[in-house]
């Protein structure tokens, strides 16, 4: 009987320090890409970092769900600070944040997923507004859930 209690006690206390440094979120990291907080206003934002040419490249493409307070942060390269995004093989709507000097210059919100077989020709282009360093994606509906407005301040 005490070993049975010992046990229970340890994993009481396991699922309790994992609580504790999770704050309660469920997010997961997709291919074992570095984690990182994006805080908008007061907004906390568990970011997967896209800064890398083939992470950049695959971004959120082929992924059935997004964990709904989440997101993908892509670093933009200073020597081509003013990127284009597409949806090519999303299967989920997305929230685009521009981000530059710490300040959201625009938000493309509720972009819908592509319809299956459309070809690169037809997918729309989704271009920052002048140069950015950051530019975030999120579930479609995230920004205007949460207020996240152009002019809010971004803390990457």
């Amino acid at each position: 009987m005490k070993k049975i209690f010992l046990m229970l006690a340890g994993t009481i206390v396991f699922i309790t320090v994992i609580g504790y440094f999770t704050n309660g979120r469920s997010f997961i990291p997709h291919n074992n890409q570095a984690i990182k907080q994006v805080t908008i206003d007061n907004i906390v934002i568990p970011v997967e970092i896209a800064d890398t040419p083939a992470l950049e490249a695959k971004g959120l493409s082929g992924r059935s769900s997004l964990d709904a307070n989440s997101g993908m942060l892509f670093t933009v390269d200073p020597k081509n600070n003013e990127p284009i995004f597409w949806m090519k093989n999303m299967l989920i709507p997305l929230d685009i944040i521009w981000i530059k000097d710490n300040r959201i210059i625009k938000i493309d919100a509720n972009i819908p997923a592509p319809v299956s077989g459309t070809t690169d020709k037809d997918l729309t282009l989704y271009k920052s507004p002048g140069p950015v360093d950051y530019v975030l994606e999120v579930n479609a509906g995230f920004t205007f859930s949460n207020n996240i407005k152009v002019g809010d301040t971004v803390t990457p």
